[in-house]
């Protein structure tokens, strides 16, 4: 299955999609990635360790020094994934990070590298839509999706911007914040999906702030996918090399959560 089918595939099952993060070089990382993978994880999302990580919260923040004291290098995360991918042929994998480990050495470097390792999607917090020129074009040259973020403070007049050039979907970050323990009303979250949805025919993804199965589901129940991180990462920081049946046991049961919710119809917008 090549890189743009498989997230595609994994949206278009019969029920929402669990999204799980961890941080690269963050532990076990192979087994980490299995055990979320054998949970029931639909895409699987991999954090490149960063020393300025500004959207994320104490809990990833701590991951990414953890794995940057452990030495984790850009290249450590591309074999990560491109032995993941040997493990996993069909389970799509997105890299989510910052600019500069991604362009240092040049756009068109990083998507080569990252599409030879089997990567289908990246995120890259810090290069704004408008700035899209800086990676975009080389990655979808690549056959790689860029994942642009909507946030609460998206409006109407940008979020054209922000649509434009997406692909694979679009993640929707539930909170005017950091990752970590901060959740959104769920009511805003409904409304936010609904207006992304009138907008875009990607499926929508909402992070930020999910921690618990009754969070997950919820949600699931009108976004297309849920992404979880902090919670996955708090266990890697708690357990270590025990972590893996600790992320095996959470993601089950965020899984069964989200793959069980009932939809909210949705009304059709327009004409």
């Amino acid at each position: 299955m090549n890189n743009a089918n498989r997230i595609a595939t994994a949206f278009a099952k019969p029920h929402p999609a669990l999204v799980c993060f961890v941080t690269a070089g963050d532990g076990d990382t192979a087994a980490n990635l299995d055990a979320l993978v054998e949970g029931g994880a639909d895409v699987i999302e991999l954090g490149m360790p960063f020393t300025d990580p500004m959207a994320d919260g104490p809990a990833i923040q701590a991951a990414n020094i953890r794995a940057l004291k452990a030495g984790t290098t850009t290249q450590d995360v591309l074999m990560i994934a491109n032995e993941f991918r040997e493990r996993h042929p069909d389970v799509p994998l997105v890299l989510m990070g910052y600019a500069n480990p991604m362009v240092r050495r040049g756009p068109e470097w990083f998507a080569q590298e990252a599409a030879g390792a089997g990567v289908d999607g990246v995120i890259c917090v810090d290069i704004p839509p408008e700035e899209d020129s800086a990676l975009g074009p080389a990655l979808r040259e690549r056959g790689i999706a860029p994942i642009r973020l909507a946030t609460p403070t998206t409006d109407d007049f940008r979020l054209p911007t922000v649509i434009e050039g997406s692909e694979g979907f679009l993640y929707y970050v539930s909170v005017a914040g950091i990752t970590g323990k901060q959740s959104a009303a769920q009511d805003s979250i409904d409304a936010a999906v609904k207006r992304l949805k009138a907008a875009t025919d990607l499926p929508v993804a909402v992070g930020f702030g999910v921690r618990t199965p009754e969070q997950a589901g919820a949600i699931a129940k009108i976004a297309d996918g849920v992404v979880v991180g902090s919670a996955l990462v708090d266990l890697v920081a708690e357990h270590g090399a025990d972590a893996p049946a600790h992320l095996r046991d959470l993601t089950a049961r965020l899984a069964k959560a989200v793959h069980s919710a009932e939809r909210t119809p949705q009304k059709e917008s327009g004409a």
